[in-house]
């Protein structure tokens, strides 16, 4: 098959090749190749493929094409994993690379909208991981990982409360004489809403309830509670379960309700590593789990890696359609230019690109800090408490690059024109994916929120000369900024003087309120604008230091290297100019020092113009994972964009029976 002519010269041109980026960007040649054959292994299935585009389906037929693919790709990948590694045990890492492969570019290229048993692999095998006791991990860890009748969800959100989990009011009341947990969603409001396969694909729940022993309270606590029967599937008596229906996106992934009434589970249902409830109805609380709610901690910390998926995903679309798409003249004596040589359109495309890779280089840093920790917990006794420093992590850097992925995808639309709109350019799916991640294992702002306590409490501690987590080590360095040679330090260290003066305004902020005699909460609250604020430029400036900083142990060939340090340096002057108005109002810059770093930021875009496409390629998205007419490798953009019309339900039949019905009448004065 024909590749675009463009698409051809501009690989042709490139210094950097993109092969050399991909084996990179796949951590090596073997990782590179396992996966392309991998690709290839299940992209060649007909069963995995899809006779009409998915936006063309009913709600109805959409979720039962999904389950048909879901359980052959899940065998399929059993099969292979199981020949790969046939002494396999099942641990945390093993789960890890399961779900890599779920979630990561195999997953999405057959499930555009992710699909009703990726929450099993994710979060219910977690916390039986995470939070099982070894007796409990014996009776349903095995079970869980082979379906053997057991398909499991994970289900805290409510109704009527999300990310604060303290408020959420499913009830679990221990019944001391049968050893038995009643449990109940006394209100509407109560429902479970939106977990992922709840709605008509999980038997089996892992549910978050509020504990009583006793009419006494014991905080929330992880419950294993069989919803389905296992041979009929049919709802057990006190359960009401369904689907919630269609969402801005992700509608593969089969998001339910389930309302409980009375239901009883055995004493041993309860997930007891880290709290316990004896039969005769003591209570005990171990050693504290990884967090209250570990397993959003988990989801948080891999949601970066989502985010910058999505991100490459469409900033690889708008690239090769920006490079294939001619329009308008640069010079009037020559052709119609392809779009991307527009330094407006470099404006909108180069700087995400250099956001993804910037977010992979933070992400991978972050995923280590997270086994850190937890290997520091797991320690008997613990070893060193760098919990507090994860969690505002985890929440402000899931906060922000959810927010900056989401609305760089939609700019990455608008930069396809009106061809981006089509669904068949995949931007909705992409976007879907990417804006539900801004809300879902907790809401943007309350994630800032408990961000900005942390920073204030470190504040505090700086006044006092105590020894600062590293993170936040800046909060201690009280000089003003003095404007040098080395720009990228000159911008790094300007974004983490906002990010001090922006705690210090918090901390002020919430100390004058508290004068005036309201409570710690109201003075939080009242704060709150200054809090948020606080966070995000914390963010900001720990995303642009740390990808720095990872960016000095890269090991890969020359060309690679230099591309992606001009990458960084592009994410970061894109930072500090993104937050231009908090570091213009907290430190001294001149207008003509601003003009330096735009000048630079120009000329970055400049360097990165003749590598685009190679670096797009080096992400080796295949054409399955990126579901676009406009994204694909080969550039044959205009043929596919009529293609897949031609393929359109509406179009396999010259007159739609509409016309008789409806149509015809009008025209003849018949209505």
């Amino acid at each position: 098959m024909s590749v675009n002519s463009d698409l051809q010269r501009e690989r042709a041109a490139a210094i950097l090749e993109s092969e050399d980026f991909a084996r990179w960007w796949a951590g090596g040649q073997a990782q590179l190749l396992e996966r392309r054959s991998l690709e290839e292994h299940f992209y060649t299935d007909p069963r995995l493929q899809d006779a009409v585009h998915p936006s063309c389906l009913s709600y109805k037929e959409r979720y039962e094409q999904t389950v048909a693919k879901s359980t052959h790709f899940l065998a399929k990948l059993r099969a292979w994993q199981k020949a790969k590694h046939p002494q396999m045990s099942l641990d945390v890492n093993t789960l890890k690379d399961f779900r890599t492969l779920l979630s990561g570019s195999l997953g999405t290229g057959i499930f555009q909208q992710s699909f009703p048993l990726r929450l099993h692999f994710s979060m219910f095998m977690t916390t039986l991981l995470g939070q099982g006791t070894e007796e409990q991990q014996a009776q349903w860890l095995s079970r869980a990982w082979h379906m053997d009748g057991v398909v499991g969800t994970y289900a805290q959100t409510e109704l009527g409360h999300g990310t604060y989990i303290r408020g959420l009011e499913t009830r679990a009341d221990y019944d001391p004489e049968r050893q038995e947990f009643v449990l109940n969603t006394p209100t509407q409001s109560a429902y479970k809403w939106w977990p992922g396969g709840l709605g008509n694909t999980a038997n089996v729940a892992i549910v978050l309830a509020q504990l009583y022993v006793q009419g006494r309270h014991h905080g929330l606590q992880s419950f294993l509670v069989r919803i389905r029967d296992e041979r009929t599937h049919e709802p057990l008596p006190g359960v009401d379960v369904g689907d919630i229906g269609p969402r801005l996106g992700g509608n593969g992934v089969n998001n339910g309700f389930l309302g409980l009434k009375d239901v009883r589970i055995p004493r041993n249902q309860m997930m007891m590593k880290n709290a316990q409830v004896l039969p005769d109805g003591t209570f005990v609380q171990g050693r504290p789990p990884l967090l209250l709610y570990g397993t959003m901690v988990y989801v948080r910390v891999i949601t970066l890696r989502d985010a910058l998926f999505c991100l490459l995903q469409a900033a690889t679309i708008a690239t090769r359609y920006s490079i294939v798409r001619r329009q308008s003249r640069i010079d009037e004596d020559k052709p119609e230019v392809c779009v991307l040589d527009h330094i407006t359109q470099q404006v909108k495309i180069l700087p995400q690109i250099a956001r993804g890779v910037s977010y992979r280089l933070v992400a991978d840093w972050l995923w280590g800090f997270y086994e850190q920790v937890l290997h520091q917990l797991e320690a008997n006794p613990p070893a060193g408490n760098s919990l507090p420093e994860l969690h505002a992590l985890s929440c402000c850097l899931k906060a922000v690059a959810t927010d900056e992925a989401s609305r760089g995808v939609d700019l990455l639309r608008k930069s396809c024109g009106g061809h981006g709109f089509l669904s068949s350019a995949n931007f909705d799916s992409i976007y879907g994916m990417a804006t539900a991640a801004y809300t879902y294992e907790g809401e943007y702002t309350v994630l800032l929120l408990q961000t900005a306590r942390f920073l204030v409490r470190q504040y505090v501690d700086s006044l006092k000369r105590k020894v600062l987590p590293s993170s936040v080590s800046y909060l201690r360095d009280t000089a003003r900024l003095v404007w040098g040679k080395d720009l990228l330090r000159n911008c790094v260290r300007a974004l983490e003087c906002s990010a001090l003066e922006e705690v210090r305004q918090a901390w002020q902020c919430q100390s004058i309120h508290r004068r005036s005699k309201v409570s710690e909460a109201m003075a939080t609250n009242l704060a709150g604008r200054q809090m948020t604020a606080a966070a995000v430029a914390h963010a900001h400036a720990f995303l642009a230091r740390q990808a720095l900083a990872e960016l000095k142990k890269v090991q890969a060939t020359m060309a690679v290297t230099s591309v992606l340090q001009q990458l960084v340096e592009l994410f970061v002057l894109d930072t500090f100019l993104g937050q231009v108005g908090s570091v213009l109002r907290w430190n001294g810059i001149t207008g003509t020092q601003l003009r330096f770093v735009e000048r630079r930021y120009e000329q970055l875009l400049a360097a990165l113009r003749p590598n685009a496409l190679a670096i797009v390629d080096g992400f080796d998205f295949h054409d399955r994972v990126l579901g676009s007419t406009l994204g694909c490798h080969d550039g044959r953009v205009y043929e596919r964009l009529m293609e897949e019309a031609r393929r359109n339900p509406l179009n396999q039949e010259p007159v739609n029976a509409s016309f008789r019905s409806h149509l015809l009448p009008m025209m003849q004065g018949k209505l």
